[in-house]
């Protein structure tokens, strides 16, 4: 079978992530400039070589002044490190209800490290005879292990933002002719 190129489709894909705040709180942030593609010979994915990039500057939490201070040198330094990256290293179908596991390696401020996320999904062809593929995909990283460390101890014990954020990504991708 020859080898499929899929490209992100930006208008029905979204980039998140999730920070617990004050311990209780989670924030929701997504960035709004990013690309996502892949390649597969198989219509199960399960070779599929998959790779995302997005544009730090696009970040969003919906606070400007939450926002600058991501982009500051305390969190991404965006000026030094416009973009964060993810190019996978596995894609292996778990079941036959669609069920994957993603194997990686995502480039943060120029620290690369290895991450297992979970995805959802496989390929569908919409009701204009074009193939789609879409994964929901999910998983956690230590922010501190990319050098984003920035934080502050509460009086109550505790800390101002969980090392602990959650990823969160819907990506519906179009076969590229």
């Amino acid at each position: 079978m020859a080898t499929k190129q899929w490209v992100s489709d930006p208008a029905h894909s979204e980039i998140q992530f999730k920070v617990k705040h004050l311990m209780v709180t989670n924030i929701t942030g997504s960035f709004k400039q990013f690309s996502a593609s892949a390649e597969s010979s198989r219509d199960d994915f399960q070779d599929a070589k998959i790779s995302f990039s997005a544009d730090i500057a696009s970040v969003d939490t919906g606070n400007e002044q939450r926002n600058g201070h991501l982009l500051a040198a305390d969190f991404f330094d965006a000026e030094k490190f416009p973009q964060l990256s993810f190019v996978s290293t596995a894609f292996r179908k778990i079941n036959d209800e669609g069920d994957y596991e993603l194997d990686g390696n995502l480039t943060i401020k120029d620290v690369t490290k290895p991450v297992k996320l979970r995805a959802v999904g496989g390929a569908v062809t919409d009701p204009w005879g074009n193939v789609k593929t879409a994964f929901s995909v999910e998983g956690k990283i230590n922010r501190t292990d990319w050098g984003l460390s920035y934080n502050a101890a509460l009086e109550t014990g505790g800390v101002l933002i969980s090392e602990d954020v959650r990823i969160l990504a819907e990506v519906q991708m179009t076969e590229s002719k």
